[in-house]
């Protein structure tokens, strides 16, 4: 497939994550698994994902909450609903929550492959008119604004990505450390605030005024503007 789609696969059974990730490297897809919703949040994603494989039945945030979110902070972003559900009314929950895809399980790995190949290639033949509002475009690494855009780095558009996922858009001091640190490099609390700075003046450079990048108190910062990744 031409620019290969990253898909993270959110299942808490180990042996069944794996093995999914490992068919869907095997057949041409950048893959990642995580076992929680939570870790949605806590991983530094080389680039943002294009599809979520995702099960119901999730420690802690459950499967409906995290498509949620996720199709509200990514609205072209592909959503694959594996579950053990069956019955109509959580297939129609499954849907309201964002879901392109509903897949019960057992699903055969044949049939998960050939719908994520098929929405694979409808997000890569998407219309590319972005919506108004403040956009990271994943591709590009520009975050467009009312009035300008600014050229993001591979950890600023990472941070952003995982604002833009995370619960109330708002990530613990370490999850944004995390996010923007290089390989295993530490970050000291200076060097992350002075980083926060220049990302908040790229920000308004897009033509977002107010506060970008609040910082929480012994806590951490949330996100206060409407974002979208596409």
């Amino acid at each position: 497939m031409k620019d290969r789609l990253l898909v993270v696969v959110i299942e808490d059974n180990d042996a069944l994550r794996e093995a999914t990730v490992d068919m869907l490297l095997f057949n041409g897809f950048k893959a990642l698994g995580v076992a929680c919703a939570e870790d949605i949040d806590d991983t530094p994603f080389p680039q943002p994902p294009d599809i979520y494989v995702v099960d119901l039945t999730l420690p802690g945030e459950d499967g409906l909450s995290l498509a949620a979110r996720l199709r509200q902070a990514q609205p072209r972003v592909g959503i694959v609903i594996t579950t053990a559900r069956t019955l109509l009314d959580d297939r129609l929950k499954g849907y309201e929550s964002g879901a392109d895809i509903y897949l019960p399980k057992p699903v055969d790995p044949k049939e998960l492959l050939l719908a994520l190949q098929a929405l694979g290639q409808r997000l890569l033949h998407t219309d590319t008119d972005a919506p108004p509002g403040l956009i990271l475009n994943k591709s590009t690494l520009m975050l467009s604004g009312p009035t300008g855009h600014s050229k993001m780095s591979e950890s600023e558009a990472r941070l952003l990505f995982a604002f833009a996922s995370a619960k109330d858009k708002t990530l613990e001091r370490w999850q944004v450390a995390t996010q923007m640190s290089v390989g295993n490099e530490g970050m000291s609390l200076e060097s992350m605030q002075a980083r926060l700075s220049q990302l908040r003046r790229k920000i308004q450079h897009c033509g977002c005024a107010g506060e970008s990048i609040k910082a929480i108190r012994n806590s951490g910062y949330r996100f206060c503007l409407p974002i979208q990744v596409l």
